[in-house]
């Protein structure tokens, strides 16, 4: 019953993300057609091609028919390559999912050590640290943290590549070497967004009547630490991490910019530029599925952290 639930609300939920996209993309000035043949514009060609793609119907039948070819798995084709869009975005996909994944482990890693000491030990230097860089890592932007990465870490000591994708399959060791500098710009701004959660969060349970009926019972401070206090306290940290993993899978647009990364964000962005519609609405679908997914999969960790909340 659950997942018929859930279900349920995803396909209501895409269905609502499909019209606002479509309205919207329709809304925006310029023409995609004359945008794609360029300085292949001849009438001929324009009037073809506009057929071809169903923008000479009513807007009503041109949505309809794009959610009837959509259930299909048929996102139609791109106005500027010619090419399917689902093979466009699968194409993509492979490069966002390394980035986001690389991402939030540097994020967890920054988070739970960081957030717990600073709850542990609350008020003190390394709890002033912890909220001073979380401070910092929330205000500095992306582009510039990656930009300062790129002349230190690649044009002064070469360890990194500034630029491309090298997929893991093919040569792990470049493919680390071109995936570690921008997942550190995108881990750190979500590392320290969610140090803060991972604070606040421990420093609640910290007072909870279970952990110090832990301790009254003679646990070592390592169990007590381990078994109550960060298993109690994962359950707020798991939306912000749900949230947070589902945003990078959707592509980081300013990042995959600076660093010409060829995921997701970075074709949304040329797409939008070029008024290319089957892509947009395609992108944008695909992102909606990824948070769906996403959001189910962090409510069963919900249950399996805590069997007391009901599913």
């Amino acid at each position: 019953m659950f997942i018929l639930k859930r279900l349920l609300h995803a396909l209501l939920v895409l269905l609502g993300v499909s019209v606002v996209v479509f309205a919207l993309i329709h809304l925006v000035p310029g023409d995609p057609v004359r945008l794609a043949l360029g300085t292949r514009f001849d009438q001929a060609s324009y009037d073809a091609l506009r057929r071809a793609s169903g923008l000479d119907q009513p807007l009503l039948q041109q949505y309809f028919s794009y959610i009837g070819k959509a259930a299909t798995g048929n996102l139609g084709v791109s106005f500027r390559s010619g090419q399917p869009v689902t093979v466009l975005l699968l194409g993509r996909l492979g490069a966002t999912a390394s980035l986001a994944i690389t991402a939030i482990i540097i994020a967890l890693l920054i988070a739970f050590p960081l957030g717990t000491l600073a709850a542990l030990h609350r008020g003190k230097p390394i709890d002033m640290i912890s909220r001073f860089f979380s401070q910092v890592g929330v205000s500095v932007p992306d582009f510039w943290l990656g930009i300062l990465l790129i002349l230190v870490f690649s044009s002064t000591l070469g360890w990194f590549s500034s630029s491309g994708y090298v997929p893991i399959t093919q040569d792990p060791v470049a493919w680390a070497r071109s995936v570690l500098l921008p997942a550190i710009t995108v881990g750190t701004g979500s590392g320290a967004i969610l140090t803060r959660y991972v604070r606040s969060s421990v420093l609640e349970t910290l007072g909870a009547d279970h952990v110090r009926t832990a301790r009254s019972e003679g646990l070592r401070e390592r169990t007590v630490l381990f078994g109550h206090i960060l298993r109690n306290a994962l359950v707020p940290v798991i939306t912000v991490g749900g949230t947070q993993l589902a945003t990078l899978l959707g592509g980081v647009v300013v990042v995959e910019v600076v660093f010409a990364w060829p995921g997701l964000g970075r074709l949304v962005y040329d797409s939008v530029a070029a008024r290319d519609y089957p892509v947009i609405q395609g992108a944008v679908l695909l992102i909606a599925t990824l948070f769906l997914v996403i959001s189910f999969l962090v409510d069963v960790l919900y249950w399996r952290v805590d069997r007391r909340i009901a599913l």
